[in-house]
């Protein structure tokens, strides 16, 4: 198996540099894609702050196993257009973009790989579409049952306090404004290198200014900084704030599916390290049954160990065999 995956990764680094780019038009608005590779489709969902270039490894590595590998820039990132209203955000807008990038395609199924909030609209898609996804892998976020009582910022704000990120960015412009005195550049790093288990706050009196000087990690590169921050300088970060600012009118239009599973089959693998992996009773319904309760051909669920979030940058190589060892039983 080694030789093997050695093979493969010096077959995807000859192919590297050589990712399409493409402009298609979906559910009315104009998305840029990167593509490699021809085969059976998978479909890469990044999350925030990240594009499609979050994906840059899986691509090639996955176009060498003999896959199609696309991979968007979602709704209100990067070269996709951008809806000014954050009432155009909800999950079920993410995903009728996607499901028309599937027909555009020219698929009935795809397999899809998903990163926070692309994790999301990956379980999203999976739920309300369940013919068109063969199987997911979802990195960081597992499936989240609709909490009926409560909307989620309520939720958030009683857990977490005002200073939690998700609340920070709540009001449109404020959370902008921050951003602009601290610069983008500056927030990419501090978003992008954040490893702490914690909860991350931004406390008002201090935005986002950093404590001190912020190193970059070996799997971030300042040329792949530069690409994240020329983006974000051409679009600013409204269309990604605007996911969070739709999360109670997701929650609303969702009621219709409270209670229901996903019923495609799925891996999960987070960082030990993770946000996410660490909040409050996370850790026991990813263990102890009440996600297998909701996804129920739930397959493997990989914790790695010394990893923080952005896992499919940070662990590369491995997510990518993770990935392609799980489809290929499809």
């Amino acid at each position: 198996m080694n030789n093997i995956m050695k093979f493969f990764r010096e077959k995807k680094r000859e192919m590297e540099g050589m990712i399409e780019h493409k402009m298609v038009c979906v559910n009315g608005i104009n998305m840029h894609i990167a593509e490699k590779g021809n085969g059976p489709v998978i479909l890469l969902i990044h999350g925030f702050p990240e594009l499609w270039y979050t994906w840059r490894y899986q691509i090639t590595t996955l176009a060498a196993y003999g896959y199609r590998a696309v991979a968007p820039d979602l709704r209100g990132y990067g070269d996709t257009d951008a809806p000014p209203l954050a009432n155009n955000y909800t999950s079920l807008h993410i995903v009728g973009d996607l499901v028309a990038l599937i027909d555009h395609l020219g698929q009935d199924q795809v397999f899809v790989g998903g990163h926070d909030w692309g994790a999301v609209i990956a379980w999203y898609l999976a739920l309300f579409r369940p013919d068109r996804v063969k199987a997911l892998v979802a990195l960081s976020i597992p499936f989240l049952p609709r909490f009926p009582s409560q909307k989620p910022t309520d939720r958030l704000r009683a857990t977490y306090g005002k200073d939690y990120y998700i609340i920070r960015f709540q009001v449109p412009g404020e959370i902008e404004a921050e951003i602009a005195r601290a610069g983008t550049e500056t927030v990419l790093k501090k978003f992008l290198t954040y490893r702490d288990p914690c909860p991350f706050m931004i406390p008002k009196h201090k935005g986002l200014a950093p404590d001190g000087p912020i190193t970059l990690p070996c799997w971030l590169s300042e040329k792949d900084l530069n690409y994240y921050t020329r983006k974000y300088k051409e679009t600013g970060f409204t269309g990604g704030l605007n996911y969070y600012r739709a999360l109670d009118l997701t929650w609303e239009l969702t009621a219709s599916w409270a209670g229901e599973q996903v019923k495609v089959p799925a891996k999960f693998i987070v960082g030990d390290l993770d946000l996410t992996y660490n909040s409050p009773g996370t850790k026991e319904y990813i263990h102890d049954g009440g996600f297998k309760k909701f996804v129920p051909l739930l397959g493997e669920v990989v914790v790695m160990e010394g990893v923080g979030h952005f896992i499919n940058e940070e662990r590369a190589d491995e997510i990518s065999d993770h990935i392609a060892e799980f489809i290929k039983k499809f």
